[in-house]
């Protein structure tokens, strides 16, 4: 998958888009409850009380997760799991799968050594705006269910399920609507698939110029961590107003008045909200999981 030398592959594009569908959607399954836990953490704004300031409900990765589990039972923590299972068929398959054919496309079919990082850049920024543009609606979905349980006790659901939230958001909001918030979501999935793909090949590239690293699933996922911490560190902000406008984007006039006022109002908590749990989510078990299945598959 991140050869820097034009692959070889013995297995179709259909073979590959569903190994990398089939590895996004086991890391989605792993790394459900921590991504529940990072779009409350987004969706969480400064509460005004009285003359000071409320203490946020949400505070921490960890202490988010217990406090959904202990305020709407465990099964709330995988809230949003078959329209996330629906995305990474759709985005997965498409970004993982679509990365080496566009990188090979983009150098020429004759190239040969080292793939430049420019590269490396722009197929991930191709494939990661082309998977989402298509993916938008079960993203807007899986976000919306994840955010039901800010609603206030007593409060009716808007949703009782992924299939209903699709028909209920075409019926009231028209099917233009499934593509809310499509602008920051291109945006940030482009971003930072670019950012943890290119890394990954450039750290792999790195690894595997090293004294005693071979192509295993330890540099696999060592390199899974490398983009990790890239893809984090680059897409955070543009994160929190994707999920901000997924989530209730009445409150906001556009995608700039929404970074505008995430920015303004409490910048340094919500624009890394959920952060850490990108360093143990699907950036590092996707990528390891499907590394192996192309190796098993003689992909590479």
């Amino acid at each position: 998958m991140v050869a820097d030398n034009k692959s070889k592959s013995d297995i179709s594009l259909a073979g590959t888009f569903a190994s990398s569908a089939f590895a996004a959607c086991f890391a989605e399954i792993c790394t459900i409850p921590l991504d529940t836990a990072k779009v409350r953490l987004q969706l969480q704004k400064k509460a005004v009380a009285g003359d000071g300031v409320a203490l946020p409900k949400y505070r921490g990765m960890l202490g988010t997760v217990a406090t959904i589990a202990r305020e709407e039972g465990l099964p709330a923590l995988w809230k949003g799991i078959v329209p996330g299972l629906h995305r990474q068929c759709l985005f997965g398959g498409l970004r993982i799968g679509l990365y080496e054919p566009v990188k090979n496309l983009y150098v020429g079919k004759d190239f040969v050594g080292d793939v430049p990082l420019s590269k490396k850049i722009l197929a991930g920024l191709t494939t990661g705006a082309l998977g989402i543009a298509i993916a938008n609606p079960t993203d807007l979905v899986k976000v919306r269910l994840q955010a039901e349980g800010r609603l206030a006790p007593g409060v009716p659901r808007r949703y009782s399920g992924a299939m209903n939230a699709y028909s209920t958001i075409v019926r009231q909001e028209g099917i233009g609507a499934l593509w809310t918030g499509i602008g920051p979501n291109v945006a940030r999935n482009a971003i930072i698939n670019a950012a943890e793909l290119a890394s990954y090949d450039q750290v792999k590239q790195t690894l595997l110029k090293l004294p005693g690293f071979t192509d295993n699933v330890v540099t696999h996922i060592l390199a899974g961590l490398g983009a990790g911490f890239f893809a984090v560190c680059i897409g955070s902000p543009v994160d929190v107003v994707k999920s901000r406008m997924m989530g209730d984007s009445s409150a906001y006039k556009s995608t700039l008045d929404c970074f505008v006022k995430t920015l303004k109002n409490d910048f340094l908590p919500s624009s890394y909200g959920g952060k850490c749990y990108i360093l143990l989510s699907s950036r590092m078990t996707g990528k390891a999981v499907c590394e192996k299945l192309r190796v098993v598959s003689r992909v590479e």
